[in-house]
């Protein structure tokens, strides 16, 4: 069967730090995270954490998409749709259905945010039954879909924190194997209380801003975010002479299997699925010029990915950083808000600052970048680690194929 190169020729966000790709770029290059208190949501735990918070209320987002008054979209699918739309204009696409054409969406919170407001009025106040009905992930997909008017294929990834960036591989494998010839992919999540009481149950939400692979991080801040990414075909990308920001050469997923919300202290799982993505690729760990770390500041996490770093490039880790001080851990859409930033860090040629970082860890010596650094990039490695172990690992690169660069 014909392999077929997998391109991106669009890219839509949504996050803390930018309503649109070039507002995001920005403030990656001027070292403007996004973090602050709470508004948009009431929670007892207002003032004791930061978030990465998108400004736009519901309401604004509801006037930008053009949606009817009676809408039951809910917040995870409001950015998702904004984000995606967005996608698909940056692609140049008019027609959406010309071609096999398939929407792949991820998400953890679905609709629980509207779930949680209006539960205890499910009985008395019929009007507000459409979002209980709306609770579900599928129902968010369905809705970006339906607003984008795809009729192909349309499923939902839900693997904790890595589930954008396995939607992006399930993209590629579709397209691989000629069963699409376009597919929108990434992921959306809202803040919602239920979250921040989970994390907060966890012990793992800091009270300051996160530093990732510091001494003394001390857990992650959580966000709210939607990117998705437009992955075409050769033969679409000749046909309608596509503009490329670049090529998915490489991906991988494990399961390290070792805890429910723990990776494994050894990156058992993050190892394999690095290692993975790059035998994939054809392409030595040396090539890489540009790690964007899954990094989200908890003791676990940065001591696992460190680890699993340190094993596959032999202790000769290449420029690294966690863009999560920026965003803060925007759950299932950080696959795709990192894939973005992959992206744009292979086009611009730059490496982003991880911000916060002041101390190494005690258990090695692992220093991220910590200022904008220009430099080139021709082949950048994103990572997404779930909860129950699920890690998954992305290739970018600005040439398409077993490059072999």
């Amino acid at each position: 069967m014909k392999q077929y190169q997998v391109a991106v020729t669009g890219m839509g966000i949504i996050s803390a730090i930018g309503t649109t790709v070039a507002e995001n770029f920005d403030s990656l290059l001027q070292g403007q995270h996004g973090l602050s208190r709470l508004t948009q949501l009431e929670t007892v735990h207002q003032s004791d954490i930061y978030v990465g918070e998108v400004k736009w209320s519901n309401q604004e987002l509801i006037d930008r998409l053009a949606l009817p008054a009676d809408n039951s979209f809910t917040r995870t699918a409001l950015l998702g749709a904004y984000a995606a739309k967005c996608a698909v204009e940056s692609a140049g696409i008019s027609d959406i259905n010309a071609g096999k054409t398939g929407l792949i969406s991820a998400t953890s919170v679905g609709g629980m945010d509207f779930t949680e407001k209006y539960f205890y009025d499910y009985f008395t106040r019929p009007e507000t039954q459409k979002y209980i009905h709306s609770h579900n992930g599928g129902d968010s997909s369905k809705k970006i879909a339906d607003y984008l008017g795809i009729d192909g294929l349309v499923t939902t990834i839900s693997t904790a924190c890595s589930s954008a960036a396995n939607a992006v591989m399930m993209g590629c494998r579709l397209i691989k194997s000629g069963k699409l010839d376009r597919v929108v992919v990434g992921g959306a999540d809202a803040l919602s209380k239920f979250t921040i009481n989970g994390f907060k149950t966890l012990m793992i939400l800091s009270d300051a801003y996160n530093a990732p692979f510091d001494q003394h991080r001390k857990g992650l801040n959580l966000g709210e975010a939607a990117a998705y990414l437009v992955l075409e075909s050769e033969e679409m990308v000749a046909r309608d002479n596509k503009t490329v920001l670049g090529y998915v050469v490489g991906y991988g997923n494990a399961n390290d299997a070792f805890h429910q919300t723990a990776s494994s202290e050894q990156g058992e799982g993050a190892f394999l699925a690095m290692h993975k993505a790059l035998k994939l690729a054809g392409i030595a760990p040396e090539q890489i010029d540009y790690i964007n770390a899954h990094g989200t500041a908890t003791g676990n996490n940065d001591l696992s990915e460190g680890r699993a770093l340190l094993r596959l490039f032999d202790g000769k880790v290449p420029d690294m950083s966690s863009t999560k001080p920026f965003t803060g851990h925007t759950l299932a859409a950080a696959g795709g808000i990192e894939a973005v930033y992959s992206l744009l860090s292979l086009q611009n040629q730059v490496v982003y600052p991880n911000l916060n970082f002041v101390t190494p860890m005690e258990e090695f010596n692992l220093i991220p970048q910590t200022r904008l650094q220009h430099k080139k990039i021709d082949c950048v490695l994103s990572n997404s680690f779930g909860f129950g172990g699920n890690c998954s690992t992305l290739v970018f690169a600005n040439k398409g194929g077993n490059t072999g660069y």
